[in-house]
């Protein structure tokens, strides 16, 4: 018996946090359906999921039309949601002066809009199923910045707004709403990220174990550690969390950096 048995979870994002989490769902029992746009990421997370209930689709999660077709095909085929967990995301770097309107644009529909686009669609069925669980995958980067990330830190601190604002809204009808805060953690995106910082010089790998000397638990963390996150506030023990954002940041946020 898996602890999510008979349970429908739908996730955005086919590698990184999302994956790890769609496929801690379905190896605990869940029918999951994931959504990404990248047709490669895509076939690998099919792959990764052999001989379990998974199913991988290609939606633009920034598009309406596509977000609302994906899920209310879920919704009836499947009678229900009972979890959702919005993981998608693009990291770009830009200040206030070098970032132009379609930069912007674009990550805000990509990271922000997309949660809500997600959550109105699955709503009415969770409702229909007496409740369920929604995660929005945030960033420490909703907390406190690093330069030059203005457009991406405002996704994420919009994130623990609407978190807060759906959970007050969604209570009545039995449907908990929570966010995640990581820190550096083991994916595609901060491996993205370390290569921008790497430029031509250092190897990859140098600049991912300065990331994780940041944290005061002295490493990055993994995608394992925040899927057992996510899979617990999608749980029944997380019955009175809601509204709230969980921290995985290896301590991250705790110091001063002086």
């Amino acid at each position: 018996m898996g602890e999510f048995d008979g349970k429908i979870a739908v996730v955005t994002g086919t590698s990184g946090i999302g994956l790890g989490a769609a496929l801690k769902f379905a190896r605990e029992g869940a029918q999951v359906h994931v959504a990404g746009i990248d047709s490669d990421l895509n076939a690998k997370a099919q792959d990764a999921a052999t001989g379990l209930d998974f199913h991988v689709a290609t939606v633009d999660v920034s598009a309406p039309d596509q977000v609302e077709r994906w899920i209310t095909g879920i919704g009836q085929a499947a009678g229900g949601i009972d979890i959702l967990v919005n993981a998608a995301a693009i990291q770009t770097y830009g200040t206030t002066e070098t970032t132009d309107i379609a930069h912007w644009n674009r990550v805000i529909a990509t990271n922000l809009t997309s949660c809500f686009l997600t959550s109105h669609a699955a709503y009415p069925f969770m409702k229909a199923r007496g409740g369920g669980a929604i995660v929005h995958v945030s960033s420490v980067q909703g907390h406190a910045n690093q330069n030059a990330v203005l457009a991406y830190a405002t996704t994420k601190g919009g994130i623990h707004a609407l978190t807060r604002a759906q959970a007050v809204d969604a209570a009545k009808d039995g449907i908990r709403v929570n966010s995640i805060s990581p820190g550096s953690i083991r994916t595609p995106l901060l491996e993205f990220a370390a290569q921008t910082v790497a430029g031509d010089g250092n190897p990859i790998e140098e600049v991912i174990a300065g990331f994780g000397q940041a944290h005061p638990i002295g490493r990055v963390g993994t995608v394992e550690e925040t899927s057992e996150l996510i899979a617990f506030l999608c749980s029944d023990k997380a019955g009175f969390c809601t509204g709230g954002d969980y921290l995985i940041d290896g301590g991250l946020t705790a110091g001063i950096g002086v």
